[in-house]
């Protein structure tokens, strides 16, 4: 299913290219990556519903300790590796970190656009852009059993 909003925001995503996944949820890319669906993953002190489990947010240093924590590991490879789930780190011109996307066993990747829905697409490169910037990082870890991994801020 199209979503014209989205399109809009990102060119390289056309019909061809990306799919829906599911609808609007309380969750951000962050979250998305590590499975969890129950918040949203910034550095919004005492304010119930946000989680971020280092003290600062705001540069590509910060993200990759927050995904070294759920057991991703830095590589240079875009490419699906059987055993091993793989996240993409997107930054803008000045290097400040903007959206995380995860890769599924089938190779495309799947991200939660800000707000709103989610989505599968064939190649990190259709999100980059103005929005998003460009890729700064792939890590990896060892997939778990299916799709689905773990659960909750403290899974992984």
């Amino acid at each position: 299913m199209r979503v014209k909003r989205i399109e809009d925001k990102f060119p390289g995503l056309t019909p061809d290219n990306y799919r829906k996944t599911s609808d609007e949820g309380a969750y951000n890319c962050v979250a998305w990556s590590v499975y969890d669906t129950r918040q949203w993953w910034e550095l919004v002190p005492n304010v119930v519903g946000y989680y971020w489990p280092i003290e600062r947010d705001d540069r590509l240093e910060d993200w990759i300790k927050v995904f070294q924590l759920h057991n991703y590991a830095p590589t240079d490879s875009i490419d699906a590796e059987e055993g091993f789930e793989k996240i993409a780190i997107y930054v803008d011109a000045d290097g400040a970190p903007q959206h995380a996307a995860r890769q599924l066993a089938s190779g495309k990747w799947t991200s939660k656009i800000g707000q709103w829905e989610d989505i599968e697409h064939d190649t990190l490169a259709s999100l980059e852009g103005d929005e998003y910037g460009t890729v700064a990082q792939i890590m990896r870890r060892q997939r778990y059993h299916g799709e689905a991994g773990p659960s909750g801020p403290h899974g992984g």
